[in-house]
Parts: structure tokens; C-alpha cells; sequence
């Protein structure tokens, strides 16, 4: 258990693997009451199971973060399931990397129905619950690839930095209503890579990633940190990666 977590019910897409599974056996193992959304169910069924048989409290349901109403499902289940919600993280994400020259317009389709408007559903399915609470947390995971623009990944990153726009307006829109925290993993040990569609730049992000990756349980912590903050302290901005990372 530890504090400033126990007790809160804690909402998480992309809960299935990598980061997002990592962060709800870690926040299950502190206490929090977590409910799990992914679009693998074999796997969240999995993680679920796992967590209830370690002495946890967990729940969990198919979601697909592009459809809004499947967000508003997920708020619904931790109402129903837990009688509130504390905290939303919005942990959903893809990457297609191409030069824009490619015009890989449905890469960029798909980036910025689940980067960006995935992570808006998931924050205008919380909002209202927080609003009628008077409290509440939204926790974005973002990405390195916001801070050091590079190559193939402009439109990638494009949809990360929006997602870290929105969270700073929404931070200072909240008045202190609710908290915000934007978390940006670099290299992390996650099948992500692996979901890239450009073979050649799939192997190269998957060569340097084998080589300097940190596992998720480091990102899981992160979040643990943000939450476990008492309710008057926002932490905004973190930034986790390798050390070995450019």
C-alpha cells in the first residue's frame, strides 16, 4: 500500500501491455482500484485475473480509444464497479514513421484518432465526474519524440505535442479543480515498436531499442509519483527516459 494512492479508483487505456499494464499492477499493488480498457481482451482478461488473485481490486472491458463512447463505457464501469473515479491516464498510442514525402496519410489518420483524439475522449469522459466530485486527476502518457523533432516522426510527434498543449490549458483551466500531468517516456520496453508498418525504420527503432530501453515499470512509477502527490501539488511535466537516449 502507499499513500496519497490506496483507495483511488484509477482508470487506464491501453492497459493490455508495456506501459499501460505495468502501471496497473504496480498502482493495484499500492492500493489503487484500477479499471482496465484495452482492445485485446484475452490479455486484459489476463492482467485483471492476475490482479484480483494477487489481492487487488481490478475490472476491465474491450475499448477502442477512437470510439468516444467506449471511454464513456469505461467511466461508467468504475462508477458502477467503485462508486467514483480519482484518476483517468490516457496511455493509448501508435506510431507510423515515414517521411512526409510518403504521404502516409492513413498513418497519419490512425496517429491522430488514438494520440490525440483518443486521449480527448478519455478526458471528456472524466471531466464530467470530476467537475461533479470537485476533484480528480487526468494523466497523459506523451513522448520524447514532442521534445526532440526528428525525421519520419513529425506527424507522430505532431499529435504528441498537442496532447501536451492540451494538457498545460486544461491544468490551468482546472484552477485547482482537478490535476494534470503530462508524462513523456522515451525508449521503454514495449511491444510499440513492433506496431510501426515501415519495415526498415521498424528494424532501426527496434535495433536502438533493444539497446538502450528502460523497462515500463519505470514509467509505471512515474505515474505513481504524480498520483501519490497531495491533493494541492500538480506535477506537470515529466520526462523519462534512458540515460544512453540523445
Amino acid at each position: 500500500m502507499k499513500k496519497g494512492i490506496e483507495g483511488k479508483v484509477v482508470a487506464i487505456t491501453g492497459a493490455s501491455s508495456g506501459i499501460g499494464q505495468a502501471t496497473a499492477e504496480l498502482l493495484a499493488r499500492y492500493g489503487a482500484k484500477v479499471v482496465l480498457a484495452a482492445r485485446r481482451t484475452e490479455k486484459l482478461e489476463d492482467i485483471v485475473a492476475a490482479i484480483l488473485q494477487n489481492g487487488g481490486e481490478a475490472a476491465g472491458l474491450k475499448a477502442d480509444v477512437t470510439r468516444k463512447e467506449d471511454l464513456n463505457h469505461l467511466v461508467t464501469l468504475a462508477l458502477t464497479t467503485f462508486g467514483r473515479l480519482d484518476v483517468m491516464i490516457n496511455n493509448a498510442g501508435v506510431a507510423q514513421l515515414y517521411r512526409m514525402e510518403e504521404l502516409d496519410v492513413e498513418g497519419w489518420e490512425q496517429m491522430i484518432d488514438v494520440n490525440l483524439k483518443g486521449t480527448l475522449y478519455g478526458i471528456a469522459a472524466a471531466l464530467p465526474v470530476f467537475k461533479k466530485q470537485g476533484s480528480g486527476h487526468i494523466i497523459n502518457i506523451i513522448s520524447t519524440a514532442g521534445i526532440a523533432i526528428v525525421p519520419q516522426m513529425a506527424v507522430y510527434a505532431g499529435t504528441k505535442n498537442a496532447v501536451r498543449t492540451i494538457s498545460e490549458a486544461l491544468r490551468q483551466e482546472s484552477e485547482g479543480r482537478w490535476r494534470v500531468t503530462g508524462i513523456s517516456p522515451g525508449y521503454v520496453k514495449t511491444e510499440f515498436v513492433s506496431n510501426i508498418r515501415n519495415e526498415a525504420l521498424r528494424k532501426a527503432n527496434q535495433e536502438k531499442a533493444d539497446q538502450i530501453s528502460i523497462p515500463a515499470l519505470a514509467i509505471a512509477e512515474a505515474v505513481a509519483y504524480a498520483i501519490s502527490q497531495p491533493d494541492n501539488i500538480d506535477v506537470g511535466d515529466i520526462v523519462v527516459r534512458p540515460a544512453a537516449q540523445g
